[in-house]
């Protein structure tokens, strides 16, 4: 559940919100309407977000195997779902775990930090020219998230 509003709700237990808990539960209802707005335009445009990504991979690495892009791709097209649904909870530490547990060891076992580092490029891209300066000022926080812990744990 979305860390805000559980922890009204927990104060709510005890007692009626006070008027400032009643105004911060409104503006959290009020975000969560916009997130999941957010959330379903990045699950219904995923093929169209991802298709010139691809392509411009296939342009950049041209003498890489076809599954190793392939493989880059998937990792950051479960990326951008796990931004997403950490982005409607509002909840970096879900994201931080997804993350953590399998793919930065990945990026690191198969060497492709370059790849990786570009597909993360490109995508931020195509979410600039995607959505509206609001809906990424919603969703970037998550995608820097991950792009530090899955690029900048590689480089280190």
């Amino acid at each position: 559940m979305h860390p805000e509003i559980e922890a009204l709700l927990d104060q709510a237990e005890n007692r009626f919100l006070k008027p400032e808990e009643i105004t911060a539960f409104k503006r959290q209802a009020a975000t969560l309407s916009q997130r999941l707005k957010i959330y379903e335009f990045l699950r219904d445009k995923e093929e169209s977000i991802f298709q010139p990504v691809a392509n411009k991979l296939q342009e950049t690495f041209p003498d890489e195997k076809q599954e190793i892009l392939e493989r880059s791709l998937k990792h950051w097209l479960l990326v951008l779902r796990y931004c997403a649904m950490a982005m409607l909870l509002n909840d970096q530490i879900f994201l931080e775990q997804r993350l953590l547990d399998w793919l930065s060891g990945l990026v690191e076992a198969h060497q492709t930090h370059k790849i990786e580092a570009t597909v993360c490029n490109l995508l931020q891209t195509r979410i600039k020219e995607l959505l509206s300066e609001q809906a990424r000022a919603i969703l970037q926080p998550f995608l820097d998230q991950a792009q530090s812990i899955i690029i900048g744990a590689s480089q280190e």
